[in-house]
């Protein structure tokens, strides 16, 4: 299964108790007066909110994401301050990241936890974040179109790598967990790679000090990405290049552990 894939097969719509909860607590949250036609006008509206999430609900599933972003945003401007206006921003986080408004669904995010730090729902506004961020990193396309990203600067890959890596030490038992930690291999490997192409350039320049910060770098922060032998040549060549004889002797006897020839 893709990362894609995998997930939309883990996002589900708010159930329905809980909606009925939401809107319960919306309806009491008006100012509720005695006589019977304010009983109705509030019963009225509370229908009328019922139905437009239902709409916006229908076109989230039919992927008429514009039409869902328009309902939900009117909800919420109408409604900004109410028990559904969480679940609103949550949909909309959604909606905007399935609908390749990358920089809305982030700025949703953050305004989702910032001002719900305890919310029980924290932990997929984290991950719409970071989906977001590894959707506007630079070598998607490149890697769908299998095509070397090496070379590309990784700032958004970066982002989301931290993002990903925080949702998982912080919620090791959520549900967006384990897609999270495939999408972190993914750009573990890139972002090592790249920090190896900078690497590599400034062996290139004759700047030992500079390429060994980057290899370092690489092999610290992205500890088992596929190019760590790569990282280690690239030690080893700065080291002799800088005149440290035994510490490139040292490298070179740890390559050779982790990577026996021809592997």
């Amino acid at each position: 299964m893709s990362l894609r894939n995998t997930f939309a097969a883990r996002r589900s719509p708010l159930p329905a108790r809980r909606l009925r909860l939401a809107l319960g607590a919306l309806l009491a949250s008006l100012a509720l007066s005695a006589c019977a036609g304010k009983d109705e006008r509030d019963d009225t509206l509370v229908n009328n909110i019922t139905r437009a999430y239902e709409t916006a609900q229908t076109s989230m599933a039919n992927q008429n994401y514009r039409r869902a972003i328009q309902i939900f945003e009117t909800l919420q401007a109408r409604f900004p301050f109410s028990d559904l206006s969480k679940q609103i921003q949550l949909e909309l986080m959604y909606a905007y990241y399935k609908s390749n408004q990358q920089d809305q669904a982030i700025d949703a995010a953050d305004q989702f936890m910032r001002e719900n730090p305890t919310h029980a729902r924290y932990d997929y506004a984290l991950y719409i974040k970071a989906l977001a961020y590894f959707e506007r990193d630079p070598g998607m396309l490149e890697r769908i179109f299998k095509r070397d990203v090496s070379r590309r600067p990784p700032r958004d890959g970066a982002l989301a790598f931290s993002l990903l890596k925080r949702l998982v030490d912080r919620y090791p038992a959520s549900p967006y967990a384990a897609d999270a930690e495939q999408r972190m291999v993914y750009l573990k490997n890139r972002l090592a790679a790249y920090e190896n192409g900078v690497a590599r350039f400034y062996l290139s320049q004759e700047a030992y000090v500079a390429a060994l910060n980057r290899a370092k770098n690489a092999l610290e922060e992205y500890n088992g990405a596929d190019s760590t032998k790569d990282t280690l040549d690239i030690m080893i060549e700065a080291y002799e290049g800088l005149g440290m004889s035994e510490l490139a002797a040292d490298t070179r006897r740890v390559r050779n552990a982790n990577f026996p020839s021809g592997s």
